[in-house]
């Protein structure tokens, strides 16, 4: 997703492009093409039968949970080890979660129980980590969860109360003293917002409680919880394939005359109908879509914030989907065809195979153990060895849109980001591979046009760089 388009001035409008082979269409309706008295596209008729491209919820919250499983069961005792935390003390409240929260909890949980402190601990060997709840549910199994001494009546049945408040912090001291770690990794961080979860008023609770001794060995978890959050397995990446493709098509769908009528709609109404298409399949974004359009002979400014789409306009979108907590990236381009034109200039052609190259270079560098600042300077001095005039701010994604790990440059930071960009690249984890290129086209006079493409990546368990799904080698056509 772009953070550079509102604050950037430049002499023609923001594209970021993808284009690609043709992918078959999503099953809609296509929406009534505007008028001018009531310029926004209509939307589709509500289907009779509700659309589930993933399944019901339940089948999806089953698939999550055994996502859920294997991270704590196989990943998290070898990011523990990796980072060197014998323990690591996650507490929180409800509505004010860490934001490793989503990592560790069952589809159906939402928020923090009141107050939730989980801890982990790693007891060695082939006995693997222990995982405790003191307050909250078992997470389907997954957790020893702690309850209260005390029996509560709820109506004719005697239930064990749930922990709350003050009487957590002396049980959570018992836990401690009875394993006795070396040290205790709690999440802070004055650089990474994935790793600085711990609010004050938690770790004042945590560390009156423990007292000075305890305090002591306390450490920085530093990147275990991007780690953690960032660490993909491999039913995931099946799932991520279908949910990339699922986004090419609304975009293949949005970027054609079933949505666009030349001289009628308008951005806006494109990216509501993109933000409608989901509602209506029972998806989410983590984001507005955006639509902007570059024309020749005309800036920005001339174009302003909601032109209406004309015949040879270049189109540009930056688009997310969010289902099973997932959520894709992605920003393609697009082409409307001039009357008598069959397809794109070539001038339009070259500056897509120019961000197509430098996409090349960047996945060419992407490596585990790198950081995200090696990677960005190694892949603009190749950009520059090659001629290519571009940015290069690319990003980890999965659990978050802006996702926990090394971060590649940012639009407006090309000399690297500090903190975030010194994380290291690691297996089995997913990025957006975000950049442009911009090019003089000559059919429109040298004017310059930016190719500006997004297309999500996995990095297997061995560290090869694949495509999510495909990536964008041609426009999409609005005939």
């Amino acid at each position: 997703m772009r953070s550079w388009k509102h604050l950037l001035v430049v002499p023609l409008v923001c594209s970021t492009a993808c284009a690609t082979a043709p992918v078959p269409t999503a099953k809609t309706e296509a929406p009534a093409p505007a008028v001018a008295a009531a310029p926004a596209v209509a939307a589709a008729p509500a289907p009779a039968t509700p659309e589930r491209p993933f399944g019901t919820l339940r089948e999806q919250a089953d698939r999550q949970q055994a996502w859920l499983r294997e991270r704590l069961e196989t990943a998290l005792p070898q990011l523990m080890r990796k980072h060197g935390v014998q323990m690591w003390i996650v507490p929180m409240r409800e509505y004010n979660e860490d934001p490793v929260f989503k990592a560790l909890v069952a589809p159906t949980t939402f928020a923090a129980r009141r107050r939730t402190i989980y801890v982990f601990f790693d007891r060695g060997g082939d006995k693997g980590v222990e995982r405790l709840a003191l307050g909250g549910s078992t997470q389907g199994g997954l957790y020893e969860a702690r309850r209260a001494p005390q029996l509560v009546d709820r109506g004719g049945a005697q239930r064990p109360a749930e922990l709350l408040g003050p009487e957590q912090w002396p049980l959570l001291k018992q836990v401690v003293e009875e394993r006795k770690p070396q040290s205790i990794a709690i999440d802070v961080s004055p650089a990474i917002a994935f790793a600085d979860g711990l609010t004050h008023g938690e770790y004042e609770g945590m560390a009156q409680a423990l007292g000075p001794a305890w305090v002591k060995r306390f450490k920085p978890a530093g990147g275990l919880p991007l780690d953690v959050l960032g660490w993909r397995s491999a039913d995931e990446v099946r799932f991520y394939e279908d949910l990339t493709k699922h986004a090419w098509n609304i975009i293949q769908t949005a970027f054609s005359n079933a949505v666009i009528t030349p001289g009628v709609t308008t951005t806006k109404d494109v990216e509501w109908w993109m933000r409608q298409r989901l509602a209506d399949q029972g998806l989410d974004t983590w984001f507005q879509p955006d639509v902007d359009v570059q024309r020749k002979g005309a800036t920005e400014e001339q174009l302003g914030d909601s032109p209406v789409i004309q015949r040879g306009d270049v189109l540009h979108c930056d688009y997310g989907i969010t289902a099973l907590r997932l959520n894709t990236d992605t920003q393609h381009m697009g082409y409307v065809l001039r009357e008598g034109e069959k397809d794109v200039p070539e001038g339009l052609k070259a500056a897509l195979k120019a961000s197509n190259r430098l996409q090349d270079i960047v996945t060419g560098e992407l490596k585990p153990g790198r950081t995200g600042n090696e990677v960005l300077r190694a892949s603009l001095a190749r950009m520059k060895a090659e001629g290519i005039d571009g940015t290069v701010y690319s990003h980890p994604i999965g659990l978050h849109g802006h996702g926990a790990g090394p971060m590649i440059g940012m639009w407006d930071r090309q000399e690297g980001v500090p903190g975030n960009g010194e994380h290291r690249v690691i297996p089995s984890t997913w990025f957006s591979i975000e950049l442009q290129a911009t090019s003089p086209v000559p059919e429109w006079n040298g004017q310059p046009v930016r190719s500006a493409q997004e297309e999500d990546v996995v990095l297997d368990a061995e560290g090869a760089v694949h495509w999510a799904f495909q990536r964008q080698t041609t426009f999409h056509l609005v005939r």
